[in-house]
């Protein structure tokens, strides 16, 4: 009999991810269901057993932003072996250096620190093997270091979204790599989702 399957669990950063995106013109590929990519991302040896994704409420005064947002959540939460954690919003109050004028601006808190929370929580608890990150954040270096400190047998792979990498997290683990445009593109959620309600929820007109 052969080695048995390495055990992954991604988390996903999902603001990490959005931008990447974003910033590369990929609105197209918004639609994206991150467990399939995340098994996409795996090697014949490796089965995927959750994907813990990591994202906030939008703060917004468009009405159609926050229902887009609301969509593509509600669609991720009808996938098995998926599920979503919340970080926060919170308005940062800056003062324009040449008016003087008082500026608020969101930004969105705790993704961090729940994953590095829930890394180190399953590292202990041996829920893998190895556990995919998805993202480009240099704050979850001390994590990544930690869990190759306290459980050597346990691997961190880095998984960079496009245009994200980050020289020091990819320093501390022994396997990292970019996502390609193809594995997000053939990653992607049916174009109608049915819930197990009925309620069915469609891919948005501003994403094809």
């Amino acid at each position: 009999m052969g080695e048995p399957a390495e055990k992954v669990v991604a988390y996903i950063d999902g603001f990490n991810l959005y931008f990447s995106m974003k910033n590369k013109g990929w609105r197209r590929y918004y639609w994206l269901d991150v467990h399939l990519l995340a098994k996409n991302l795996l090697k014949p040896n490796q089965t995927l057993v959750l994907t813990k994704y990591f994202t906030s409420r939008i703060t917004t005064s468009d009405p159609n932003k926050f229902r887009r947002q609301n969509d593509y959540i509600e669609a991720l939460s009808n996938i098995k072996n998926l599920k979503i954690y919340y970080g926060k919003y919170k308005i940062i109050e800056t003062t324009c250096t040449k008016c003087g004028s008082k500026l608020k601006t969101p930004k969105e808190k705790m993704t961090d620190v729940n994953i590095a929370t829930h890394l180190m929580k399953d590292a202990y608890q041996d829920i893998f093997d190895a556990a995919l990150l998805i993202s480009g954040d240099s704050d979850l270096v001390e994590p990544v270091k930690t869990i190759s400190e306290l459980f050597p047998k346990k691997r961190v792979i880095i998984a960079f979204p496009p245009g994200r990498v980050a020289t020091d997290l990819k320093n501390v683990v022994r396997s990292s790599f970019i996502i390609g445009r193809r594995n997000i593109s053939i990653s992607q959620l049916d174009e109608h989702v049915m819930k197990e309600d009925g309620c069915i929820l469609t891919r948005p007109n501003e994403w094809k």
